[in-house]
């Protein structure tokens, strides 16, 4: 009988490796094409065998994950609320409810809003991770909500890891005229924060896949897992500095006050 009660404990008291917030930026910047490469590198990253080894190879065995798309202060859409991945078959699951609708493209960049957003996931997850992580990618700087720095602050000081792909890709959406050359830079001391975070920049749509594939292994394998070292000595995350930030936190917001044509974004 006890031992009955303890397999059949409810949902908040299951624990997990790492609880995953997947935010994906969905702005008019990124066309319609460029969304569903996307989608489908995190389809294909989700469902490697390399990351569901990493998750398989895990304390417990499993993680949580969401998966969030955002644009302006107020566009935040759960697709996939949260969900167990510890077999192939989950991590099916998973991305056939990530795909069964279509992705839908919003005004505005807010990246401070998506992680106050998907911090606040944490509150309602039913999961205890041993880890928090949210996972941000994006093609433009922050331009409407809170100062994005100001955000990752207060995450951090919580225990969450913010981790971040920018994705320098020259986009071809509605409002590219609001890129910024850096934004590898831009990341890593202004978006991503807290234990241990890492960035890792995209530089081409042909990369995409790769990188989430790494990004997840880095994020989900134990420090001393052989597939992360290996990862780690092939191709180094970015790691942010401790101290030293050279880029302004608020040139998105200064880009978007000086615009001088239409507001299309």
């Amino acid at each position: 009988m006890l031992a009955l009660g303890a397999s059949a404990a409810p949902a908040e008291d299951q624990v997990v490796d790492v609880e995953l917030v997947l935010a994906v930026d969905v702005s008019l910047s990124m066309s319609p094409d460029e969304l569903v490469i996307q989608r489908d590198g995190y389809v294909a990253a989700l469902t490697d065998d390399a990351v569901l080894r990493a998750i398989a190879d895990g304390a417990h065995g499993r993680i949580a994950v969401t998966y969030v798309e955002w644009a302006g202060s107020g566009v935040q859409q759960v697709v996939v609320p949260w969900s167990v991945i510890a077999t192939a078959e989950d991590a099916q699951a998973f991305v056939a409810k990530m795909t069964a609708t279509p992705p839908r493209s919003a005004r505005r960049t807010s990246i401070s809003a998506a992680l106050d957003y998907a911090a606040s996931l944490f509150d309602t997850s039913g999961y205890r991770g041993m880890k928090r992580v949210i996972d941000v990618s994006g093609d433009g700087p922050n331009n409407q909500g809170t100062p994005v720095d100001q955000s990752r602050d207060r995450i951090a000081e919580k225990g969450i890891t913010i981790n971040g792909l920018p994705l320098m890709t020259n986009g071809h959406g509605m409002s590219s005229a609001f890129d910024i050359a850096n934004l590898d830079a831009y990341y890593s001391d202004c978006v991503i924060g807290g234990p241990g975070a890492f960035m890792i920049p995209v530089n081409g749509w042909a990369q995409f896949p790769e990188a989430i594939r790494r990004k997840l292994v880095l994020e989900l394998a134990d420090g001393e897992h052989p597939l992360r070292t290996a990862m780690e000595a092939e191709f180094p995350p970015v790691i942010k500095a401790a101290t030293i930030f050279t880029t302004d936190c608020q040139i998105g917001e200064k880009m978007w006050n000086n615009r001088g044509w239409i507001d299309i974004q």
